[in-house]
């Protein structure tokens, strides 16, 4: 069972980012504070849930939240800054976006750089620990996956309504054939890795 939040603070911002490993579109990070006694049978980390169930909670976190935003970083910035500084950039907006300043912030992952003067924890595989950090990553997934589905009508060769711009099979070999459009991080490596024969 997932445990509120990190902190005794409870005005505590949870903040999550999706879309770190993928190959095209922006890295998409959320922050959340949830009221006190918040709770839901199945809010857990995205990962973990299915679409309409990610669906569902987005609309009951955006509705019963004390506070949430949403923040981008796109591929354009990730090819500047790396997708490490860019993660924690679209964190930051994402809480520089709050309406309430939060007193804490649970990070998930093991790397963050300070925000502000406010107090903060980086917490491994938090999005399946505190509830805070599980409603961040479903805002971040559910918003990422319907800006990746909308920018497949644009280019629907990468079938990004499926794939949403993740490294698959299909995704690489559409790159192979279509070359790569102005949504690709072009700092990664997009192409199938090809076989090297030491003779």
């Amino acid at each position: 069972m997932l445990k509120a939040r990190y902190s005794e603070f409870l005005l505590e911002a949870g903040t999550d980012e999706a879309g770190r490993g993928c190959l095209a579109g922006p890295v998409v990070a959320s922050a959340v504070i949830l009221p006190k006694g918040f709770e839901h049978p199945f809010l857990n980390d995205s990962k973990q849930l299915k679409e309409t169930q990610r669906l569902e909670l987005k609309e009951i976190i955006e509705k019963e939240a004390i506070a949430w935003h949403v923040a981008y970083v796109y591929q354009e910035e990730i090819d500047k800054i790396n997708i490490l500084n860019a993660s924690i950039l679209a964190m930051h907006r994402s809480l520089e976006g709050l309406e309430t300043v939060p007193e804490f912030i649970a990070v998930d992952g093991n790397r963050f750089k300070r925000y502000s003067i406010i107090p903060h924890k980086t917490i491994v595989k938090g999005d399946g620990k505190y509830l805070n950090i599980a409603a961040a990553s479903i805002l971040a997934k559910t918003y990422r996956d319907a800006y990746m589905t909308e920018l497949h009508e644009s280019f629907p060769a990468y079938n990004w309504q499926k794939n949403k711009g993740y490294p698959t099979k299909e995704h690489r070999s559409a790159i192979e054939i279509n070359g790569i459009s102005p949504h690709h991080r072009k700092s990664f490596k997009l192409f199938e890795p090809q076989l090297k024969l030491n003779l």
